[in-house]
């Protein structure tokens, strides 16, 4: 870390109050309190602790200490909170891997992560042995009803006899992997420091409470029975770091995590979930999970409890969050931020009469042209969105691609990770989508997301994604994949996206699928879907010479 980069860590920090330390004040103070559900299992705050302590002393006991990594590919369940508080406690970082990973996958992480122990479900037992083989790694296996595997330890056996937790250590890191759609994966390396200094707004601001000045005064926070208690579901898997952030703030605030503890969503079982636990508060991954929700919802008796729906990073509509504010009195906040910081901007509805609720950038935020200076954000200014808040070490292991994403400019360190957007005039901005993503046709910019847009306005669409592919004479052009459930007119698309943007803009070449296979979390497999065009244009092309 750099000189300047240590004055800004120092410069923003309090007293840190680590997670860890935290939980485990509030676990001493109310022991009895509902720290996690799941259809099948109720987790005490007591108990929450306990099996914390054992699996920390675990992994102490084979090694692990304060630098280490330790990856898990659980999906939502009580032992994915345990994990992840039992490695803050040692100064281990956690790293979930995504579980719907082929074994490839998930030993590249193993080993970029530089991983010592994996705790894996045993329903994964045969890909966990294959991504693991000739790796030193401790494994311990949660029974979810799959083969146990050969000298893997039981996490079961390991919650015998008392462990107590030590203050977590101080210097340690908390790794979050970005989802990795367009390229590999990357762990953006997060101090925990300052972290919780980092989230207090998202913590303590939105239960209206002022950050507190150390743990003692948090505890007291969480504990006051008087303060409603916050109580979240996270629809989308904790490996998400939207999902991940609001569990952890959650639990900061002494609330209760309610999981639907499968590797696939049920809505409905969530739904169930929802009104059996009187759940405040729903993380959803944009239309992909808010749609299915409302259409549930709509037909069993609404939202009544829920006060609050948070999303990130994926598109979220107003049609979906028109149907979520009828099914109750719920402030909608959808969240532009990523994992290497934020948020950069946030769209906040209180009701139908709010939509469409624009972007408004938040005070750390700012819009650069491409010297790395900050514009005056009058409107129609076109910059890079960027970050200048606390923000995280780096990438694991990637100088270069920190250097590139993570800059020192004008005083300030920001993170730019490459979104263009256009000011509104008001403090609210446009999104375009990411510098990666623009296409560059015959000299002219064009940015994804308004295209997008145009497109998912006509009737026979239901989701889209628009990308580049080349071109000899204009380099690339602008091409489209829709997801479409009824007969497509292609041509009739086209018009209408042309009656919306410049010419220039219209999609030249138009794929129809049934689905965009997006993930859980909301994500376009942007690779594959660029490959799978740019073969059947290739299937066009040769058809159209014969």
């Amino acid at each position: 870390m750099s000189e300047a980069m240590t004055k800004t860590s120092t410069a923003t920090s309090t007293v840190p109050i680590h997670y860890s330390d935290l939980w485990d004040g509030i676990a001493r103070a109310v022991p009895e309190r509902l720290a996690a559900a799941t259809a099948d299992d109720e987790m005490s705050w007591g108990r929450f602790r306990d099996e914390a302590a054992a699996l920390a002393a675990h992994l102490r006991s084979r090694g692990l200490r304060k630098g280490d990594a330790a990856a898990t590919l659980l999906y939502n369940r009580t032992e994915f909170l345990v994990f992840m508080w039992a490695c803050l406690a040692i100064g281990v970082a956690p790293v979930a891997i995504n579980y719907r990973y082929r074994a490839g996958e998930v030993r590249d992480l193993l080993l970029d992560s530089s991983s010592r122990a994996f705790l894996v479900p045993t329903s994964l037992s045969a890909l966990a042995v294959e991504a693991a083989a000739g790796l030193e790694l401790e494994m311990i296996t949660v029974d979810d009803g799959g083969d146990a595997v050969n000298g893997a330890t039981d996490y079961r056996a390991l919650l015998v006899g008392g462990h107590d937790l030590l203050p977590a250590p101080r210097g340690a890191d908390m790794r979050l992997y970005t989802g990795g759609t367009t390229g590999r994966p990357r762990a953006v390396v997060w101090d925990l420091d300052t972290l919780l200094v980092a989230r207090r707004h998202s913590t303590w601001g939105l239960i209206g409470a002022e950050p507190p000045a150390d743990v003692a005064a948090a505890v007291r926070i969480a504990a006051d029975a008087d303060r409603p208690r916050v109580v979240t579901l996270p629809m989308s898997p904790l490996l998400h770091g939207t999902a991940q952030s609001a569990t952890m703030a959650t639990l900061a605030l002494g609330g209760t995590i309610v999981m639907h503890a499968a590797a696939r969503m049920d809505v409905g079982a969530a739904y169930e979930l929802i009104g059996r636990y009187e759940v405040t508060r729903l993380i959803v991954a944009g239309d992909v999970l808010a749609l299915p929700l409302a259409e549930t919802a709509e037909k069993a008796g609404g939202l009544p409890t829920v006060t609050s729906v948070i999303s990130s990073g994926m598109r979220f509509s107003d049609e979906a969050k028109a149907r979520l504010h009828r099914l109750g009195d719920l402030t909608i906040v959808d969240m532009f931020a990523s994992s290497e910081g934020g948020p950069y901007a946030l769209g906040t509805s209180r009701s139908a009469a709010d939509l469409p609720a624009p972007l408004t950038l938040t005070p750390d935020a700012a819009l650069l042209d491409e010297q790395g200076r900050e514009l005056p954000l009058s409107a129609g200014t076109l910059g890079l969105v960027a970050f200048r808040g606390i923000l995280p070490r780096g990438y694991y292991g990637d100088p270069v691609k920190t250097a590139e994403t993570f800059r020192e400019m004008n005083g300030h360190r920001y993170v730019v990770p490459g979104d263009w957007a256009r000011a509104r005039g008001d403090g609210t901005i446009d999104l375009l989508g990411r510098l990666s993503a623009v296409v560059n046709t015959g000299g002219e910019k064009v940015y994804p997301a308004e295209v997008e847009e145009a497109l998912i306005e006509h009737p026979s669409v239901d989701d889209a994604i628009v990308f580049g592919l080349p071109d000899p004479r204009f380099g690339e052009v602008v091409c489209a994949t829709i997801a479409a459930t009824v007969p497509v007119d292609v041509d009739d698309v086209i018009s209408s996206v042309g009656e919306r943007v410049a010419g220039y803009k219209k999609p030249r070449h138009l794929f129809v699928r049934q689905s965009l296979d997006r993930t859980q979390t909301g994500k376009v497999p942007l690779a594959r879907i660029r490959a799978d065009a740019a073969e059947e244009l290739a299937v066009r092309t040769a058809g159209a010479r014969t």
